[in-house]
């Protein structure tokens, strides 16, 4: 079973990375994936939050520095070293298959994605920070996209498999989810408001 799904990802990886290739892409996707790229987008969102919530926006952005903290540590410093997955440019056997020219391929192992955990993490987090049932569509439209273009362009640029940041989407989505809750409990606990 092990082996068909690593073959599936494979397949898909090879799909993603040298079959939808182009050259809008090839600007797109490195820059879809730095991290400087979206430090306009943090500034905006903690602006809205300390102008929503005075105050209590430290503890807002409190649990969004924690959600990201736990993801990254769980993913990097924990998972990333039990499963000693190897990147896939840096992996001889598909050397012929990746196009890997876009971006450094670092030295880190690949499963699962650090950087779909990250954002995922937060994604989860800032929809139940700002999503009203008014917005809620949209909101949530937004940062998934926001978070899977990042998760997308990983195996774009060919340091991830598919896999590597699907599952790294479904732990940052746990560990967005449960700090949003965490910071609600802690917004009603601290006015007086019962759940």
């Amino acid at each position: 079973m092990l082996e068909y799904l690593e073959y599936i990802d494979i397949r898909l990886f090879y799909h993603i990375n040298h079959c939808v290739k182009n050259d809008f892409f090839d600007v797109l996707m490195p820059l879809a994936r730095d991290k400087y790229t979206w430090i306009p987008l943090y500034a905006l969102l903690s602006f809205l939050i300390i102008r929503k919530h005075k105050i209590k926006a430290v503890y807002v952005l409190g649990y969004a520095l924690l959600s990201l903290v736990l993801a990254d540590q769980i993913s990097a410093s924990i998972i990333k070293p039990l499963v000693g997955r190897v990147r896939p440019c840096n992996d001889t056997s598909l050397a012929q298959y990746v196009h890997n020219e876009l971006v450094d391929c670092g030295s880190g192992f690949s499963f699962v994605s650090s950087h779909a955990t990250n954002h995922f993490a937060l994604a989860i987090y800032f929809i139940m920070v700002f999503s009203k049932p008014s917005n809620r569509f949209f909101i949530v439209l937004g940062f998934v996209l926001w978070a899977g273009l990042i998760s997308f362009a990983q195996v774009y640029v060919g340091v991830h498999f598919p896999f590597d940041v699907i599952v790294g989407g479904i732990l940052g989505s746990l560990i967005g989810y449960g700090a949003g809750w965490a910071e609600r409990y802690t917004l009603c606990f601290r006015s007086g408001k019962l759940l």
